[in-house]
């Protein structure tokens, strides 16, 4: 019997949010849109669209609340987008997304890297966007540099463990643990979310691994045999954050998806057509992106046989 035996696996796709965000080059709004639009064909049940950050901050997604207001809403399908602050949460709410997604470091010193404040400070404009969104609007809260500071090195688990506490009391439902530079490894992954979901069992918990060096794939296999379910990937490997030094693409998601269906778990997305999605990337960004299997195809790729001489 295969590992997955069809055990189910969401995947959120974070590219047209996680991956443009670093881009050098802007990607014109109507591009986006159809990205977003073809991926919501491929059976995805989550897609994190955009950001309401402040433009200045990150003119990528300037565009934030014209492509949400462009988009087409495939049922069935989720549009989360990313909220620094109450500011950006009460843009975002005009624009009706299904839900929203609040980040924090772990760490002081990228907390004030990446979003100028505090993490007390990231906790009072939390509750501030708990009371904006009023239980209509679902928050899930991304703690980035969960595995390790570019700046600090090492983060204890302890803290982790003490700011889910501290969203758990706030009432937050959704928990991302987003490994933001790629330090992780998996022995170190295994650990962590076993003993998150030790902690609190009724909480859902997605994992957010990026590809620096080499070990997203890997850790998300260490966080399925903690019991992980949820996942963030983005199409083509796309991504980095413009705060982390050397931070770059996370796991990408025809990748992901490729090896959870060869292990037998079920995600519900057609695989052929993310592929279609993930070729339109190179020239959106005018670059090859780092995803494997838009070169080498999936394992069930045939090719005739050599002729003989």
């Amino acid at each position: 019997m295969q590992q997955g035996a069809g055990r189910r696996v969401s995947v959120q796709e974070v590219a047209t949010r996680d991956g443009f965000q670093i881009e050098p080059g802007f990607v014109p709004t109507a591009a986006k849109i159809a990205l977003i639009d073809k991926l919501s064909t491929t059976g995805l049940g989550r897609i994190e669209v955009t950001s309401f950050s402040s433009p200045r901050a990150i003119p990528a997604l300037a565009d934030a609340a014209a492509v949400m207001d462009g988009i087409r809403r495939a049922r069935g399908t989720l549009y989360a987008v990313l909220v620094p602050n109450i500011r950006g949460c009460e843009r975002a709410l005009a624009h009706r997304p299904d839900e929203l997604n609040f980040v924090m470091s772990a760490s002081e010193t990228h907390s004030q890297a990446n979003l100028r404040m505090s993490r007390a400070d990231s906790l009072a404009q939390l509750s501030g966007i708990i009371a904006s969104a009023g239980g209509a609007t679902p928050i899930n809260v991304s703690i980035s540099t969960a595995f390790g500071c570019p700046f600090e090195g090492e983060v204890k688990p302890g803290v982790i463990f003490a700011l889910v506490g501290e969203l758990v009391a706030l009432g937050v439902g959704r928990v991302s643990l987003c490994d933001t530079t790629g330090v992780a490894n998996p022995a170190q992954v295994n650990r962590l979310f076993r003993q998150a979901r030790r902690n609190w069992p009724g909480l859902r918990f997605t994992a957010h691994f990026h590809n620096t060096r080499g070990m997203a794939l890997a850790n998300v296999l260490a966080a399925l045999q903690a019991g992980i379910v949820d996942f963030d990937a983005s199409l083509g490997g796309l991504g980095g954050c413009p705060f982390a030094p050397g931070a770059t693409g996370n796991a990408c998601t025809e990748d992901l998806v490729h090896m959870l269906q060869t292990m037998g778990y079920a995600t519900g997305i057609d695989l052929a057509a993310l592929l279609d999605a993930a070729r339109d990337l190179p020239s959106l960004v005018g670059h090859a992106v780092p995803g494997q299997l838009i070169s080498a195809g999936p394992s069930t790729r045939r090719y005739p046989a050599p002729s003989q001489p």
